[in-house]
């Protein structure tokens, strides 16, 4: 009986981490398995996602305004350009001009062509804007004809302007505009 008392603590003892290892294969079972319908699920959604946005990749590289390709509108590209400070015309002592521009462009391409021509356009934006005096840029329609001006300049330095305004540039949007 001894014999038998002995073996039943250490058999006691060894009985309960089988059980926890067999719990344990059971716990890393179920998870390996939730993973698994996880990752599918996942994968399943993202090549079904992955194909829209290829979509719209395509549709953003065509030069299409506000065209909607199978219900999904194509969002514009901007382009934020550095800070403009220049002085003005004289009228009535020192004035200063500080712009803030972004401008919308055709596509990813365009956006990448005005980033390497910036320097170019960054001199004849600085030419324009000092050569006007402030009196002219105070009124709304002084600011749109100035917008104007600049998305003309641009497009003639990507050499994609023409008589009717649309060019690679489409629009200019001022950020910040100080005049003091």
């Amino acid at each position: 009986m001894a014999k038998e008392a002995k073996a039943e603590p250490g058999g006691a003892d060894t009985a309960p981490p089988k059980k926890s290892k067999k719990l344990l294969i059971i716990i890393a079972g179920v998870l390996v398995i939730l993973l698994a319908v996880g990752g599918a699920a996942a994968f399943f959604l993202m090549s079904k996602s992955g194909a829209e946005d290829g979509e719209d990749e395509e549709a953003v590289t065509e030069p299409a305004k506000t065209s909607k390709k199978k219900g999904k509108e194509v969002l514009p590209v901007y382009v934020p350009l550095d800070a403009f400070t220049v002085n003005l015309v004289p009228e009535s002592g020192e004035q200063f001009l500080q712009v803030v521009l972004s401008v919308e462009v055709a596509d990813v391409i365009t956006g990448d062509k005005v980033k390497t021509f910036t320097p170019k356009i960054r001199n004849n934006v600085m030419m324009l804007l000092s050569g006007k005096k402030a009196s002219e840029l105070l009124t709304k329609e002084g600011k749109e004809k100035l917008a104007g001006e600049i998305r003309d300049q641009m497009n003639t330095v990507l050499g994609s302007g023409n008589k009717d305004g649309e060019g690679a540039v489409r629009e200019v949007l001022f950020t910040s505009f100080i005049i003091q």
